[in-house]
């Protein structure tokens, strides 16, 4: 025995060498190689009501926009307002030059003048024409008289009678006169009122108490009619102009209550209402719009078209399995979670509803409440995948 041991010693002491080796490698197999289990988390499928939110992007827009210029071409004169500057209707906020509209309501002032002269003089004219005409009907009754007793000729009374009635005719054209005077009268009255107010519409009046928000034109520069020199806003017209997800938009409607937060007050939300769901939607990016009014306008009013993420809260839904999204997957064309049930894996197909913010869905079908169900695994899982429980999972490489 002793000589086989000699002679055997060193291929004993290989084969414990390559024994060992053997042993360490299925260690590190079973533990850390291909074959070791797979780390997992794990969450309990709890039965509860949730409260779904819809998330979506919006910005800051006026409902009433006044864009306020000229009602006929021109060179503005000056403008006396600045983005940011606020306004009080009825304030002047810039004019036009007036070119010569100053010399023609002059012109028509005084056109006016001599068409009221003119009606004086026709009044005189009836006054004495009046007179003419009593005068010459007393003479001609008085002539009649003296025809009777044969004191005048009847050729003197036809001439009495002749200039009676030309008198008359006299009365009737200097009353035609008047007449004529009146509506020239008129008519030179109502150019003047045009001319004063195309010089009133000279100056650019602020229609609303508001905010200027843009000033397009400079001092000097010819506009055309219509043209808007200065942009104003009603500061209680600014709402949010939201955009959602149409696949997830279900439950969108007037009335929802929703949080505003801008961009430019990082940490700070305001409240709001869903005020209007737009009828059309965007079929390029797949959006519902709709309008969201803050519940309190901000004292320092936002800019317009500033960004804006809006989260409405949807009315709440039944008590049913809520599991967390990650752990749905998709398995040969079907979608489902991964049961834990004595450390064995098994697929268990779902129907799912709806999602809220917090990465939780519904399930309608498929979970009952208790189940334990895979949410993170290290690796893809199968029916005989090998898995280990853990409390977080550590990125290969990542800082522990």
């Amino acid at each position: 025995m002793k000589a086989w041991l000699s002679r055997n010693a060193r291929t004993l002491g290989l084969s414990a060498v390559l024994l060992s080796l053997l042993g360490l490698l299925a260690f590190v197999a079973l533990r850390t190689g291909p074959l070791a289990p797979v780390p997992v988390t794990v969450a309990t499928v709890e039965v509860q009501t949730l409260a779904p939110a819809l998330f979506g992007i919006g910005t800051v827009e006026a409902r009433f926009t006044h864009r306020i210029g000229p009602t006929f071409a021109g060179r503005v004169r000056h403008v006396a307002v600045q983005p940011g500057d606020r306004v009080s209707a009825g304030q002047v906020l810039g004019e036009m030059d007036p070119v010569d509209l100053d010399d023609r309501v002059g012109a028509q002032e005084a056109s006016l003048l001599r068409a009221e002269a003119n009606m004086l003089l026709a009044e005189a004219q009836i006054r004495e024409a009046d007179a003419r005409k009593t005068f010459a009907e007393t003479q001609a009754a008085r002539y009649e008289r003296l025809l009777e007793s044969r004191t005048v000729s009847a050729d003197t009374v036809a001439a009495k009678r002749q200039e009676a009635q030309a008198t008359g005719a006299a009365l009737q054209g200097a009353r035609a006169g008047l007449e004529a005077a009146k509506q020239d009268y008129a008519r030179l009255d109502a150019e003047l009122d045009g001319l004063r107010q195309q010089r009133a519409n000279l100056q650019l009046i602020a229609p609303v108490d508001g905010l200027v928000t843009r000033r397009d034109v400079d001092p000097g520069t010819t506009v055309v009619a219509g043209q808007a020199v200065v942009e104003i806003v009603e500061p209680a017209s600014v709402w949010i102009n939201a955009r959602f997800d149409q696949l997830r938009a279900t439950g969108l409607q007037n009335g929802l209550p929703a949080r505003i937060a801008l961009r430019s007050r990082a940490g700070s939300t305001m409240d709001g209402t869903v005020v209007r769901i737009e009828p059309l939607a965007d079929a390029v990016t797949e959006e519902v719009l709709a309008k969201v009014d803050f519940a309190r306008v901000p004292d320092s009013l936002p800019p317009i078209g500033e960004l804006a993420e809006v989260t409405v809260a949807l009315p709440a839904l039944p008590e049913r399995p809520v599991v967390p999204n990650a752990s749905v997957q998709r398995v040969d064309g079907r979608l489902g979670v991964w049961l834990i049930d004595d450390d064995a894996l098994a697929f268990q197909p779902v129907r799912l509803g709806t999602t809220d913010l917090d990465g939780r869905v519904q399930v309608l079908e498929g979970l009952e409440g208790g189940e334990q169900v895979v949410v993170y695994s290290h690796k893809e899982l199968g029916a005989r995948s090998r898995i280990q429980i853990v409390e977080r999972l550590v990125l290969v490489g990542a800082a522990p």
